[in-house]
């Protein structure tokens, strides 16, 4: 092996020196250098089966991790057979200090708060200037992200039943298709906005080192481009993704919630968790395949990855829930709960309606089905209320509709929003008797209802059977039937 100034070959303390080995690669460590070899793999999604395929990978290596690590990775070096020909080619470098491993100050219960933090800063500005264009847009679509999910099913697919749970796995499919097929709206604005990088793709604990002057990430995906082209957001996910996996959930919150105060990038939750799950899955795939190479640990990693997977994919469900009843039953109090608890939007018909084009001179105590009540300002109110819940929901935004929802007229189309979206619906209808519906009404004090206990009244002799929903009766404490509200929505998570 040649390399001007370093020698692997001269004297080193014994204790200095070390092996490691992925799936496709040996690390050799002697003294303060590591020296990376590629394994000659064809392994479908990268073919290092050539010296010339090797020569390539590397070079690329040096250059594509110096963007974020230029004092670690030193140089490219020859393999030289005992002839003195090439053989094969390695990376040359810096070594870093095992102790200052991420992952093993993580899995020690060492605070390290304040190198994630640092950690999110120095990704946040990596991504402000990485290389950006058409071409790297192109891996920001909807199809461009199925695809991706696709590959790796079909990568994992020989290794269901044996590793992975079939049934789990086909609920992970399921639900990844079920959240693209109604959000190609919300990818396609972060295209526009410039989220897509050309990123790092690979960010695991075990490749960042804290050190007193800042964090070193090392081994960004590089036998691959169109693999790099990511979404910010998706490549700090995956760290979020290893210190949830190495038991640091608290830890990845924190660092997703830092990464997007630093990048200044508006995202919605579910995406964040979309994107959790498709790493999770990523190192699913990987460690079937270290399986597959005799790795003993390597099953139950990759069953623990898809637990993980199906577990995000559940929570970035989207979900229209629909809240309705009579004045005084108590609706626009569940409603707003159950919105905190999903973390949703809140939308109200009462809200909306005077917010209408021409709504301004009419008047709000006409009585029932005249001035805003009339039956043309109420379909608007609730054409406008869908429209804008048909965009929060493709946008990734969960939404709850508080309106009385009287009307069966009313409520088809909601459902048909919930279709078209790909969004889990559910339908709640509240309930009390009249004796304590009514002191409710009359005791109203600056809310945007303006029923009346003789509009509630009318309402209720025309209010349709709704056998659809769920009914929530309200007459107790609010606590309570905010718990029966949940009960279905819990039920409805896979």
């Amino acid at each position: 092996m040649t390399r001007p100034g370093t020698s692997p070959a001269r004297f080193v303390a014994p204790n200095s020196v070390g092996i490691a080995q992925s799936h496709c690669a040996v690390v050799v460590f002697i003294g303060d250098h590591a020296y990376k070899l590629k394994k000659p793999v064809d392994l479908g999604f990268l073919d290092f089966s050539t010296v010339a395929a090797r020569e390539r990978a590397c070079r690329r290596e040096l250059e594509l991790n110096r963007r974020l690590a230029p004092d670690v990775y030193l140089d490219v070096a020859q393999v030289l057979d005992g002839h003195g020909k090439t053989c094969d080619w390695l990376v040359v470098m810096r070594r870093m200090p095992a102790s200052r491993r991420l992952s093993t100050l993580v899995t020690q219960g060492v605070d390290v708060h304040a190198d994630v933090e640092k950690l999110a800063r120095m990704l946040a500005s990596f991504h402000s200037t990485a290389r950006r264009g058409p071409e790297i847009d192109a891996a920001g679509s909807s199809a461009a992200l199925r695809k991706r999910w696709v590959d790796n099913f079909a990568g994992a697919e020989e290794f269901v039943g044996a590793v992975i749970d079939r049934t789990l796995f086909d609920e992970i499919v399921e639900l990844t298709l079920q959240y693209l097929d109604g959000r190609a709206p919300l990818l396609e604005e972060r295209v526009r906005r410039g989220c897509i990088v050309d990123g790092h793709a690979d960010l695991l604990a075990e490749d960042i080192f804290c050190l007193p002057d800042g964090p070193r990430v090392l081994d960004c995906l590089e036998f691959d481009d169109a693999l790099r082209y990511v979404d910010g957001l998706d490549d700090a996910a995956f760290l979020a993704m290893d210190l949830e996996r190495l038991g640091a959930p608290g830890l990845a919150q924190d660092f997703l919630a830092w990464y997007r105060e630093f990048s200044a990038a508006r995202s919605t939750t579910s995406l964040a968790h979309h994107y959790v799950a498709y790493r999770a899955f990523v190192r699913a795939k990987v460690a079937c395949l270290r399986h597959a190479q005799g790795v003993a640990e390597a099953a139950s990693d990759a069953q623990r990855l898809t637990i993980l997977t199906h577990r995000h994919l559940r929570a970035a469900q989207i979900r229209l829930v629909l809240v309705g009843g009579l004045p005084g039953t108590g609706k626009t109090t569940v409603a707003g709960a159950l919105a905190d608890r999903m973390g949703a939007v809140l939308l109200r018909t009462d809200q909306i309606r005077r917010e209408l084009p021409g709504t301004a001179g009419l008047a709000a105590h006409a009585g029932y089905g005249r001035g805003l009540y009339d039956s043309g300002n109420v379909h608007n109110t609730y054409q406008e209320m869908l429209d804008r819940a048909r965009t929060l929901l493709s946008h990734g935004e969960s939404v709850v509709l508080d309106a009385s929802w009287s009307s069966s007229e009313e409520r088809e189309p909601a459902r048909a929003v919930a279709r078209e979206t790909f969004a889990v619906l559910t339908e709640l209808c509240c309930v009390t008797p009249t004796e304590i519906a009514e002191p409710r009404i009359t005791a109203r004090v600056g809310d945007a209802s303006d029923a009346t206990v003789e509009i509630a009244a009318q309402m209720n002799r025309h209010f349709a059977s709704w056998p659809e929903a769920t009914h929530i009766d309200t007459s107790g404490r609010p606590d309570t039937a905010i718990a029966t509200a949940w009960e279905p929505i819990e039920r409805s998570f896979r």
